[in-house]
């Protein structure tokens, strides 16, 4: 049922890209609407204040006998607090964009997003907390 809704999406957004259809134009909207997300999670953090960055050093290097649950636990995304809903809102429509983009470029290319999300998806279960992403 899921690589139906991912095919449904990948034929929508190619009827409905009408203007950008240059892979040219594809992959500067694709870098846009990254910049765009980028920037929407910066203003959470300036404008509305709803989250912090905490952002130092993560020691890790310094306990080389440390293995990888407690490197895990040890790890931060560095951000404090919770996104409001108004910021919630524009970062995932932000989101949107960009995979509307990213599926454009599949479009162009001719690959099936739900191909790669799978090949990807059996990369990370394969490998687990061993692809060390």
């Amino acid at each position: 049922m899921k690589d139906v809704i991912f095919d449904d999406f990948q034929n929508t957004v190619s009827e409905s890209l009408i203007r950008h259809k240059s892979i040219l134009d594809i992959i500067t909207k694709l870098q846009e609407s990254n910049a765009r997300i980028n920037r929407a999670i910066v203003k959470s953090v300036t404008n509305c204040g709803c989250i912090e960055v905490n952002a130092k050093k993560q020691n890790t290097l310094e306990n080389t006998n440390m293995d990888i649950e407690s490197l895990k636990t040890c790890l931060s995304t560095q951000v404090k607090g919770t996104l409001c809903d108004n910021c919630r809102d524009v970062i995932q429509n932000e989101i949107g964009n960009n995979l509307f983009y990213l599926t454009s470029l599949c479009n162009a290319l001719d690959l099936n997003l739900y191909d790669i999300l799978l090949k990807e998806y059996d990369k990370i279960n394969t490998l687990g907390k061993y692809s060390f992403r």
